[in-house]
């Protein structure tokens, strides 16, 4: 299989300044959304340096004699082994950059992840915070990772919440994020990509201001134009009032 790709930030019609990033290293099968966080633009700076420090660990790697800053998980293949190893290494430079130096103090960024393994024909996806990846196979969409948010952690120790006391809680606090502690845990998420299939990477400025059936319903009529399908989810977006930066990722795998 082969794939096509395209990816689209935008700052939406609320904020001053867009604090998501994300990258595409088409030669390494590799595909990065961030979403920054941090006062007087330290957002931009954890999420830009989320990006780099990701795609930088994936060009330094290329070669088999390359050392890795971490140690290896005998639990994960080489391919989740290096994507959970590039976002710990941009975890750990965010953080010490965030502790050095004053004007970014306590910035920080969600990320997700996918790393596309032809040996194997797995989509690994990663990620931290909420930040979503999500597939679109057959006419029906399917979230691939979990929120790690305040509202999420509750309702895995505590399942039967009514609706009531889930409107009690806070929205939109993460309880993860690169650079918020000198060591993260990331979530891995392999799947098994179909010819046809769409991945969609993206913000909670998308998530948050879609719904997942628009989602799906904008991936279905753009067809084989993964151009179409960024522009249109961004512009839905904003149609919808457009609160954060928006930023998507999508990825289709072909024959």
């Amino acid at each position: 299989m082969n794939f096509i790709a395209a990816g689209l930030s935008d700052v939406g019609l609320q904020r001053e300044h867009n604090e998501d990033a994300f990258v595409i290293v088409a030669e390494h099968r590799l595909f990065i959304v961030a979403d920054g966080m941090g006062g007087h633009r330290a957002g931009d700076v954890a999420s830009k340096m989320a990006t780099h420090a990701i795609a930088s660990f994936f060009q330094a790697t290329a070669s088999e004699d390359a050392t890795w800053p971490f140690s290896f998980d005998p639990h994960l293949s080489v391919d989740e082994n290096r994507l959970v190893t590039g976002i710990k290494l941009a975890n750990r430079k965010i953080f010490e950059a965030s502790v050095k130096h004053r004007e970014v103090h306590g910035m920080g960024t969600t990320v997700v992840g996918a790393l596309f393994s032809k040996e194997r024909s797995r989509l690994y996806v990663a990620h931290v915070g909420d930040s979503r990846a999500y597939r679109v196979r057959d006419g029906e969409i399917t979230q691939l990772t979990r929120d790690h948010s305040l509202v999420n952690d509750y309702l895995l120790v505590m399942p039967d919440m009514t609706e009531e006391q889930r409107d009690e809680l806070p929205k939109n606090v993460i309880t993860r994020a690169l650079g918020m502690q000198d060591s993260v845990a990331v979530d891995m998420v392999p799947d098994e990509p179909k010819v046809g299939d769409v991945y969609v990477l993206c913000t909670d400025g998308l998530s948050g201001m879609v719904t997942d059936d628009e989602i799906c319903r904008l991936v279905n009529e753009a067809g084989d134009d993964m151009e179409k399908v960024v522009k249109d989810l961004v512009t839905m977006a904003n149609q919808n009032g457009g609160d954060d930066n928006t930023t998507v990722v999508a990825i289709q795998f072909t024959e």
